[in-house]
């Protein structure tokens, strides 16, 4: 009994600090005048004035223009405007404490699950949700883990009631996690330690390659009983969803777009790709872009350059192949650290501006929004948010204003809470 106390506690806890509530739909115009404006296409505009209404902007251009401004005028002089940062491929929402099995719904039963759909089970009231959006983190992927065809992925915006409010792309596609051709051994289990070759490679292989051939078929016959699983997978092959591939070494990226190739699938996005740089063939001859993890990690391989993962997205945009971030391998609370993953790449060579693109224009073509967000283009969706500095540096990253569809949301978390609870205590206030 104490321990269903303690639980109950604990979980009360987190019911009373839920989500900031959601912001009410834009009424009125808004101009934000002054600031430097990153478009997210690799254009800057200094002195800019960003004019939206009803959601959508309207004007972006010079603050010289002579032009009416529109409703609330903000003066943003000495910041940065950017749009809204996109986190691809992250269970953001799907699961909240990880130790309590009730909060995690970011996995299901079974190896081969495409009808398997992450938007039902959306938490818009997470707290991880709400804590990305001080970072300038507005949109994101919220994508099934496990398995080897983990389920169905949707795109989202972190300000919502619920998921049906929170959607802006549903279904937008299938996550395949290929096989490892070699495998770490399990030493409790007497093996020996390091890398070995996985004995399973070839059968695991044929299992996805027969359930994709399978699945193909069922699409283009009659059934009389509806098959959920092959009935989810029709998507990716008619083009109306993308095969997201999660590989990591030469040999698995390889050997993964091949067999998405040859089942007839046109749409597949590359996600992780550790050694993807070895493969800068197949990558552009079948014009795979590429989510790349996280930057701030250490090389796989004692053989591998110490700065590897620093540089990798830089050596892939060179070779002419469209690039995104997000953070593979890491918790879903640092996916607040996206910005800070482009900034890195700005430290080995590639252009500020570039590296932004990492994280907004070139996320949103990979993941099909691109006619909506991850730019700041008149017509297009006003989420974007001011910062006081660089938002792809720790110091600059200070948020002053965020909007979601036009709407200006809150910036308070549980996080910020307790910042200024234990701010007073220190300062002695």
């Amino acid at each position: 009994m104490k321990r269903i106390a303690v639980i109950l506690t604990v979980l009360w806890g987190c019911l009373s600090m839920a989500q900031q509530t959601p912001a009410p739909a834009q009424l009125g115009d808004i101009s934000l005048e002054g600031a430097t404006a990153h478009l997210g296409n690799g254009e800057i505009i200094e002195n800019a004035l960003i004019m939206f209404s009803k959601g959508k902007l309207t004007f972006v251009g010079s603050a010289n223009a002579k032009i009416a401004r529109m409703g609330n005028v903000i003066d943003v002089r000495g910041k940065h405007i950017y749009p809204g940062l996109i986190a691809p491929a992250k269970s953001l929402g799907l699961i909240e404490i990880n130790a309590v099995r009730a909060s995690n719904d970011q996995d299901d039963i079974g190896e081969l699950i495409p009808h398997v759909r992450s938007l039902i089970a959306y938490n818009a009231e997470s707290q991880v949700v709400e804590s990305m959006r001080p970072n300038g983190v507005l949109i994101g992927q919220t994508t099934p883990q496990g398995g080897t065809i983990s389920g169905t992925s949707s795109i989202v915006q972190f300000d919502a009631w619920n998921w049906e409010d929170a959607a802006i792309k549903v279904d937008d596609g299938i996550h395949l996690h290929w096989p490892g051709s070699f495998r770490r051994g399990r030493w409790w289990l007497g093996e020996p330690r390091g890398f070995q070759p996985n004995t399973n490679y070839i059968t695991k292989i044929d299992e996805i390659t027969a359930f994709m051939a399978n699945a193909k078929a069922y699409g283009k016959g009659n059934p009389k009983e509806v098959n959920p699983a092959f009935a989810a997978m029709q998507g990716i092959f008619d083009g109306s969803q993308r095969l997201y591939l999660y590989a990591e070494a030469e040999k698995e990226i390889i050997d993964g777009i091949t067999a998405a190739k040859k089942a007839g699938i046109p749409h597949v996005v590359l996600v992780g790709g550790y050694q993807a740089h070895k493969a800068i063939s197949i990558l552009t001859k079948y014009n795979v872009p590429v989510l790349v993890r996280q930057t701030h990690t250490l090389p796989e391989m004692e053989d591998d350059a110490y700065d590897h993962p620093y540089k990798l997205p830089k050596l892939l945009v060179d070779a002419g192949v469209l690039v995104g971030l997000q953070n593979a391998g890491a918790s879903n609370f640092q996916t607040r650290n996206l910005p800070f993953y482009a900034g890195q790449v700005v430290g080995y060579g590639m252009d500020k501006e570039e590296a932004l693109k990492l994280v907004t224009g070139n996320t949103a073509k990979i993941l099909g929004i691109a006619d909506a967000y991850g730019t700041l283009e008149e017509g297009k969706s006003a989420t974007l948010f001011v910062s006081e500095g660089d938002a792809l540096d720790m110091q600059g990253n200070r948020l002053t204003h965020a909007f979601i569809d036009g709407r200006a949301i809150s910036l308070e978390t549980h996080q910020t809470e307790l910042w200024k609870r234990y701010v007073g205590k220190y300062k002695g206030e």
